[in-house]
């Protein structure tokens, strides 16, 4: 059990049960939490990941187990050097959160931003959460993980100004991609995946993803 509390302004006090994703609504507790409220409260609880829907409700996840930690390091590491060769982005791991157009905090598995967007983001803003919506999004879907709760996620994410987000469903070893005004495309088992045109050049192989 990991113990948990409340930002310092209040007095509540939780107990987080890492085995799955713990869903907290606080009513008008914590809405009115301005974003350095949120920020704050996600660094006095660095171990956690903590996310915030549009309407209040926060979701705290435990650090990542293991094999899907080794996953995500495989995607980081192809993706990685894909966007440093390429240059005409800036990409993030999966402890990097950004606040959507909505209001809701994010933090996606693996996200990239195209470098003018970026860069038109003030300094001191890019220190914090980014008030901006990645255009290349990914989510890893692990044991503890609900389908439909990461497919409205993903949802939210186009919805917001993504040009592009992958769900890697490892457990039945699918690949969901959604795209603006398109009718999201199931990959059955494949053995690449390629990020054309947004990510231009960029193929994922599948065969250290689908372990």
């Amino acid at each position: 059990m990991i113990p948990f509390i409340a930002p310092k302004h209040k007095s509540s006090r939780l107990l987080v049960y890492p085995s799955e994703p713990l869903e907290i609504d606080f009513g008008d507790l914590l809405k009115s939490m301005t974003d350095d409220d949120f920020a704050d409260f996600c660094q006095r609880h660095r171990d956690l990941r903590i996310e915030m829907d549009q309407f209040g409700e926060i979701t705290i996840m435990s650090p990542t187990y293991s094999e899907t930690g080794a996953i995500n390091f495989e995607l980081s590491v192809d993706f990685g050097v894909w966007a440093r060769a390429d240059g005409t982005g800036k990409g993030f791991d999966s402890s990097t959160g950004f606040i959507l157009p909505n209001g809701a905090k994010r933090s996606p598995d693996l996200s990239w931003i195209k470098l003018d967007r970026w860069l038109a983001i003030p300094a001191e803003q890019r220190k914090k959460f980014a008030p901006i919506c990645p255009d290349f999004v990914v989510e890893i879907r692990s044991a503890s993980d609900s389908l439909p709760k990461l497919q409205a996620k993903m949802a939210e994410y186009i919805d917001n100004g993504a040009s592009l987000g992958w769900l890697l469903d490892v457990m039945n070893k699918k690949v969901h991609i959604y795209q603006p005004n398109t009718t999201v495309q199931i990959l059955d088992n494949p053995s690449e995946v390629s990020g054309e045109p947004l990510l231009t050049g960029f193929v994922l192989p599948m065969q250290a993803i689908f372990v």
